[in-house]
C-alpha cells in the first residue's frame, strides 16, 4: 500500500492514469479494488478503464480479465475491462 502512495505521488498519475509499472501488484489491485474502477496505464501510449468487478460493464459489453505489468508480476490480475459482446476481435 505504501508503494502505491509513494508512486501517486512522484508522478505515477499522469492525467488521471496510474502507471502499473511503478507499483507492485498487491498495491494495484487494492487501489482498483478501493476505487471501484481505475485508468491503468501500462505504457506511456496504452491505458484502459478497470473495474473491481465484472459487473460493472453495460448490458451490450462483457467483463474481461485485465492483466497488467507491475514492479513485480509481469501480468498482474488487476480487474475487469468490458468488452463489447458481439464484436468480431475474436475470443474475450
Amino acid at each position: 500500500m505504501a508503494v502505491l502512495a509513494i508512486g501517486l505521488s512522484t508522478g505515477a498519475v499522469a492525467q488521471g492514469r496510474t502507471d502499473t509499472r511503478t507499483v507492485t501488484c498487491a498495491a494495484l489491485r487494492a487501489f482498483v479494488a478501493r476505487s471501484g474502477n481505475a485508468v491503468l496505464a501500462s505504457s506511456d501510449l496504452a491505458y484502459e478503464t478497470v473495474h473491481r468487478d465484472s459487473g460493472a460493464c453495460e448490458q451490450d459489453e462483457t467483463g474481461a480479465p485485465a492483466y497488467e505489468p507491475t514492479l513485480d508480476v509481469p501480468a498482474c490480475f488487476a480487474g475487469w475491462r468490458c468488452k463489447q459482446r458481439n464484436s468480431d476481435s475474436g475470443p474475450v
